[in-house]
């Protein structure tokens, strides 16, 4: 946390943010641009940026692209917002506006996170059903081979689709997979209209993709959300649902316990 307070002590890294909030997956020369300062210099703003867990970065082809990650700013919402008053905590209100920005226009939603387990644990906690259910409500049928079907149950409703199929599983380092389909059921279990459901079964299905990088005492998962299409509702939606998933599915596995079970 200490990083992260002096990662945004410098004016330059906050506007660099305030850059990515507004326009994410950007380059480097894009985010050069307004600012009066040679590249070396951006690159070594951004260089701590990453390392405090800001700025997260996928490759795409020579590109590398960089992401505002919340998950530090959560962790400072847990930690202090919760604890004060309002009134007490005015110094971070820029961090609480940028989990509220609107979702971005860039047809991708990259977020990472450190979590205090093992590579085999966070496996488990992506894959088991044992797991998913208790942070997510949410299970898995598949033998996690490339090219298996997937039969989800998501809160007591079964989608079962051709069509949702694991890309490709690394046990343990590497794992992505076709984006569930969309089903009156379950429109209705969370709340969303005709007119949503209608619109997100008109979008090409989306896919999700996990990485997993040992670490210690830490392990570095970065979790991929892509669709072909800007402007895309499931994408809108995921980009705020995917902190609150993986937020649960740390605490499951560093304290036993997930967010909404009695502390054991």
């Amino acid at each position: 946390m200490d990083d992260v307070f002096r990662a945004l002590a410098d004016p330059t890294r906050r506007r660099l943010l305030d850059s990515l909030q507004a326009d994410q997956g950007q380059n480097l020369r894009e985010l050069c641009a307004g600012l009066a300062m040679a590249r070396q210099s951006v690159s070594k703003h951004l260089a701590i940026l990453e390392s405090a867990g800001l700025v997260t970065t996928v490759r795409q082809g020579r590109e590398k692209l960089h992401y505002l990650n919340a998950a530090p700013i959560n962790e400072i919402g847990e930690r202090w917002i919760s604890h004060y008053d309002r009134s007490r905590v005015e110094a971070l209100a820029d961090l609480k506006t940028a989990l509220e920005a609107p979702p971005m226009s860039k047809p991708s939603f990259v977020y990472t996170t450190y979590i205090r387990t093992t590579p085999e644990q966070l496996w488990a906690g992506l894959t088991d059903p044992a797991f998913t259910k208790r942070y997510w409500d949410m299970e898995f049928a598949t033998d996690w081979k490339a090219g298996s079907k997937m039969v989800w149950t998501h809160s007591g409703v079964v989608l079962d689709d051709p069509e949702q199929v694991v890309l490709a599983a690394e046990p343990h380092t590497h794992l992505s997979y076709t984006w569930h389909s969309f089903v009156p059921e379950l429109a209705d279990h969370i709340g969303f209209g005709a007119d949503d459901l209608a619109r997100w079964n008109r979008e090409p299905r989306s896919t999700a993709t996990f990485d997993i990088t040992d670490g210690d005492p830490f392990v570095k998962l970065t979790v991929t959300h892509e669709t072909t299409i800007p402007d895309s509702l499931v994408l809108a939606k995921v980009s705020h649902g995917w902190p609150v998933v993986l937020a649960a599915l740390k605490t499951l596995l560093e304290t036993g316990t997930a967010p909404d079970e009695p502390l054991a």
